[in-house]
């Protein structure tokens, strides 16, 4: 082993390979296992996130070479999804910010790293831990506050699993992930600790993440916030994300989150939650990229520059009449931004206009949606009401999100993932078929 010692907050993020230097994935945590009172915690393997965002359990017999840089392990990796067993115990995901006392009567603090020592034998122990002294604050809006020690594993011990769990360090140590890797992470964790990570992201953070998980993880957590919070959260959402949660909800609960939620936002759901669902209306985000015709060139690819702008509904702009928020005024075609890129700043959009491609209607099914988007490789397509007038876009990964199965994150990667649409209607008394 290239180290004797070694924290596992350093770990997390590493790259993993195998003895040949070919990269297996990147660690995402350690499994650590409780052998009660008076004896040490042992580690037994590490979380890998593979290709296709799997997780997969790593034995600390594979781990040839731990350091501060890389993780080496060697022999073959079963790609099976790790699932928790026993005793085990995910280190970032479950001790980091848990509550212990200090054995000296000292007081209590917050457990942030642990440092794993290798024995002669070869196996992994806890030897020590990170602890912030106090008891900070726990929500978005937290301070953190109190001198760190490091301490023996005999010096301290840890209050009851049933126990309230603050989530800074955990947040702190997978900032870096992706709002739908961060999502993964939560998928894999118990409720309880699910609800204490989610409560504690910022209001945006917290938005990107929800619209990652499942619709009954969605609900719970949304459900577990007060009510000011919840549709503060909803405000951060996509529309069409936002509507397709609330529609999960009870009428009151829906009714009492778009009271609250700012004028316009709760405009845009509220017109979403009118159609049924499967729709090109149910999928479609009601702000893409408009612009009239006289726009330039330079100002449509400024628009579609804007960091809010995800890279599905940054591949079009839609050439409308004013008004140009949707509904808009006559629906005039769409330009590829690849055209923008071949054109001179100067050139109005108006000019560089498709015309070939017809719009969907806002009442087309999800297969007809999904066959224009094939059919004509786009990323996003128009949808305008029957009048003619541009209401919303609808992207491909919202295709998606209708097509696969609402348990597609934890199928394994040999089994068959069958394509299926929601079975709940948004419309008001429209009967399930």
């Amino acid at each position: 082993m290239s180290s004797s010692k070694i924290f596992v907050a350093r770990l997390l993020g590493l790259d993993v390979f195998d003895p040949l230097g070919d990269r297996l994935g990147r660690l995402r945590d350690a499994v650590v296992l409780e052998r009660g009172p008076g004896r040490r915690a042992m580690c037994v393997g590490i979380v890998v996130e593979v290709l296709g965002k799997k997780r997969v359990f790593v034995p600390m017999t594979r781990v040839q070479s731990m350091s501060s840089e890389q993780v080496i392990a060697s022999g073959l990796v079963n790609l099976r999804r790790f699932q928790q067993r026993g005793a085990e115990t995910l280190v970032a995901a479950q001790v980091f910010d848990r509550r212990v006392t200090f054995l000296d009567g000292s007081g209590q603090g917050v457990v942030e790293d642990i440092g794993l020592i290798r024995q002669a034998n070869g196996d992994w122990a806890v030897d020590e831990y990170f602890v912030r002294r106090g008891t900070p604050g726990r929500g978005p809006f937290r301070r953190r506050g109190g001198n760190t020690v490091v301490v023996s594993w005999n010096e301290i011990v840890f209050g009851d699993v049933s126990e309230p769990q603050g989530a800074a360090q955990f947040i702190e140590s997978h900032d870096e992930l992706k709002p739908a890797d961060f999502a993964d992470a939560l998928h894999e964790m118990d409720e309880k600790r699910r609800l204490e990570v989610a409560t504690e992201l910022q209001d945006d953070r917290l938005a990107e993440v929800l619209q990652e998980l499942p619709d009954d993880e969605q609900v719970a957590i949304l459900s577990s916030l007060d009510t000011e919070r919840a549709a503060d959260v909803l405000e951060e959402m996509d529309p069409d994300d936002a509507a397709d949660l609330l529609s999960e909800l009870p009428e009151t609960q829906k009714e009492s989150l778009l009271q609250l939620m700012e004028p316009e936002d709760a405009e845009d759901v509220r017109r979403l939650l009118e159609y049924e669902e499967n729709t090109a209306g149910s999928m479609m985000t009601p702000v893409p990229v408009i612009l009239p015709p006289e726009a330039t060139v330079a100002e449509a690819l400024a628009s579609v520059r804007r960091e809010e702008i995800s890279p599905a509904l940054a591949a079009t702009v839609y050439v409308c009449r004013p008004p140009l928020e949707t509904p808009t005024g006559r629906y005039l075609g769409l330009v590829h931004i690849q055209e923008l890129l071949r054109s001179a700043p100067p050139e109005p959009v108006g000019k560089l206009v498709d015309k070939d491609l017809e719009p969907l209607s806002d009442l087309a099914d999800v297969q007809e949606v999904s066959r224009m988007l094939a059919t004509y490789d786009l990323t996003s397509a128009p949808v305008v009401n029957d009048e003619g007038r541009l209401v919303g876009a609808v992207t491909v990964d919202d295709v998606l999100d209708h097509l696969l199965p609402d348990d597609w994150r934890s199928h394994e990667d040999d089994a068959v993932v069958r394509p299926t649409g929601r079975t709940n209607l948004r419309a008001k008394g429209v009967k399930r078929g």
